[in-house]
């Protein structure tokens, strides 16, 4: 008999408002500024045992205004500039997908992965062996708060200023 892996728990983040400053779909390298707080919130996360994911909505993509490789470019830019600070960001799961796409690629009426829908948070669970009953999601708006509620995990709305502090103030344990 194969002994069952323990799930992990989690902490899902929403990108755009939370890790960086949403200065209006960012995508570029110029746009990439962290949200005050944020490397010392992720490596507080990891030092807690989180698995760190991030769960983003790039409707930018849908809408014309990048393409999937800038989109893409732009969360590995993360990531690394994260970890230059040694905060380990763990999956990256983006949906580009919007109801009203100007690419028919993109277009779709209510994707399952568009959040407020939790099929981001779902998939990334099922990938990676996921504890969703221990698990957290920080967003900065309803629709991250109304998919950790459809996935079964704790959300808390960020609203800043600085993330290490909210963290801090969490009761994740």
């Amino acid at each position: 008999m194969v002994p069952s892996v323990p799930l992990k728990p989690a902490v899902f983040l929403d990108r755009d408002g939370v890790l960086n400053l949403d200065v209006g779909y960012p995508h570029l390298e110029e746009h990439l500024i962290l949200t005050p707080g944020a490397a010392e919130a992720v490596r507080q996360l990891n030092q807690s045992g989180f698995f760190t994911v991030i769960v983003t909505n790039q409707s930018g993509v849908a809408r014309g205004l990048f393409d999937l490789a800038t989109m893409e470019a732009f969360n590995a830019r993360l990531v690394r500039r994260l970890a230059e600070q040694g905060a380990m960001i763990d999956a990256v799961y983006a949906c580009p997908y919007h109801d009203t796409a100007v690419d028919p690629r993109w277009r779709h009426p209510d994707h399952p992965e568009r959040k407020p829908n939790p099929g981001m948070i779902l998939r990334a669970a099922a990938e990676h062996d996921l504890d969703l009953t221990r698990s957290l999601m920080i967003g900065d708006r309803e629709s991250d708060m109304e998919a950790a509620r459809r996935a079964g995990v704790r959300g808390f709305l960020f609203e800043g200023p600085n993330l290490n502090e909210f963290v801090g103030g969490l009761a994740i344990g």
